[in-house]
Formats: C-alpha cells, structure tokens, sequence
C-alpha cells in the first residue's frame, strides 16, 4: 500500500476541512446543486473525451496507485544474479524450473524465452514491445485524469456563471445577494478542489508508477541479456547496479560479503 498517497489525501482533506469548519459556517460550503454542476458535468464532459471502457478503468487504476507494492529493484538485481550463478553452473536449460515459478510475470517471460533459445535481437525487440505496451496502458490512466483536471475547474467556473445570473435575477433583494454570491462561488471552489487535491497528483503519480515499471523492465532485460551471453554472476551483477542508487548499491555489497 503506498502510504504516501493515502497520507497526502488524508491531510489534504483534513487541513482544508479543518480551516473550513475554523473559518465558520461550515454547512455553508454543501451544496447539491453546485456538485451536480461541477462534478457531473466534468464526468460527462470525460465520458465523451475517451471510450466507456476506458472509463471504467478509471476506479482500478486509482486503486492499483493506492495499493500499488512498489519492488524493489536491489531485489530484482539479487535475482537476475542467483539465475546467473545457476545458469553458469548448470546451463541455461536448468533456469526453466525457476522460471516458472517465478512471480514477475515479465521477469518469468523474459527467463522463458531466453531457456527457449529466443535469439537475443527477438527476445529483446519482445520485451521491449511489452513496455511499450505498459507505456500506453498507464499513458491512457494518465490522459483520462488529465481530462477531468482539465474540466472540473472549467464547470466550476461555468456553475458560477449560472449561480451569478440567478443572483441577478434577484437583485431586486439585496438581502439574498450575500448568499447567492457564497452560492455561486462554490462551484469554482468544487472544480479548483477535485482538480488540485486529486487529478493532478494522481496523474502525477501513475507518471511515476510507470517510469518505475519502465526503468525495472529495462533493468530486467540487460540481466537476462548478460545472463543468455554468459556473463558471470559478478559482471551481471555490476551491470544492472547502474540502475540503483551508490547507497543501494552498497548494501547488495553489504549482503553478498555476509553470504
């Protein structure tokens, strides 16, 4: 679970509502009519941008951000270089039993079809196809909260149009200018809030998530590559330790002098 997103979230919410209810008069900031405009209309606005399917998507894809376990790449390398030990000890042929066991659904891919004698130049152009696939799946994600960013504040803006001509429509009692004005503004307030607090950072984050992923796969690749050219356990090791930071870097080094 990533408790960064769940924290921000949490504190986002609980700050703003905390000077709303300081500031007084927090029934005045619910509105039914205000989040219909604002919050409907930016959905609708949405459903027609991208297809139904794609909409759909939009709720497992926040969820997979929230509940995402990010591996950790250090866990990764120590993998990619106890197949290699085995591979240069035993052959490539002994790595398929491992390879079906393993839980990286693209690290078991890759393993498979290097077992299978998959000619570097096609196992790398397949894995490379499988990212830029992933690429696109997560730039979809993204586009779809880019869109109702795009559009919360833009109804919030046009539910203050309406709320500010019903409000002169009765300027002919002032006492209900004051309220109508409150009324009108909040709109913008739902827009600038959906958009700030949540699109915006979710985009943010699945661009994150995906550059992680894409990063991981690389690194998954040039292992499975040294491994299929026959590098050593030592060479694939400092290969793929180029993609983690020197502190990371010494604790694999840390680890490997204790075993």
């Amino acid at each position: 679970m990533d408790l960064a997103t769940i924290i921000g979230l949490m504190a986002g919410l609980g700050l703003i509502a905390l000077s709303i209810i300081k500031g007084g008069n927090a029934q005045g900031f619910v509105n039914v009519p205000s989040l219909m405009t604002t919050v409907g209309g930016a959905i609708s606005a949405t459903l027609i941008s991208f297809p139904l399917k794609t909409m759909f998507k939009v709720f497992a894809i926040s969820m997979k951000t929230i509940l995402h376990q990010e591996q950790s790449h250090s866990n990764v390398i120590v993998s990619l270089v106890k197949y290699a030990e085995k591979a240069r000890k035993e052959g490539m042929l002994s790595l398929e039993e491992e390879a079906e066991g393993e839980p990286d659904q693209f690290l078991r891919k890759g393993l498979m079809l290097a077992v299978d004698g998959t000619e570097s130049e096609l196992l790398s152009n397949i894995l490379m196809n499988e990212m830029s696939a992933l690429q696109s799946r997560h730039e979809e994600g993204q586009n779809v909260f880019k869109t109702l960013a795009t559009f919360f504040p833009a109804f919030g803006m046009i539910g203050t149009l309406v709320g500010l001509v019903q409000m002169l429509s009765q300027m002919n009692d002032p006492s209900k200018i004051g309220p109508g004005m409150a009324v009108a503004l909040l709109t913008t307030f739902y827009g600038a809030f959906a958009a700030n607090l949540f699109c915006l950072p979710m985009v943010e984050k699945l661009k994150g998530r995906s550059e992680g992923e894409v990063q991981r796969m690389h690194l998954i690749l040039e292992g499975i590559l040294a491994i299929k050219a026959g590098d050593t356990p030592r060479v694939v090791g400092e290969k793929l330790k180029a993609f983690i930071s020197p502190k990371e870097r010494t604790e694999i080094d840390q680890d490997e002098d204790k075993a």
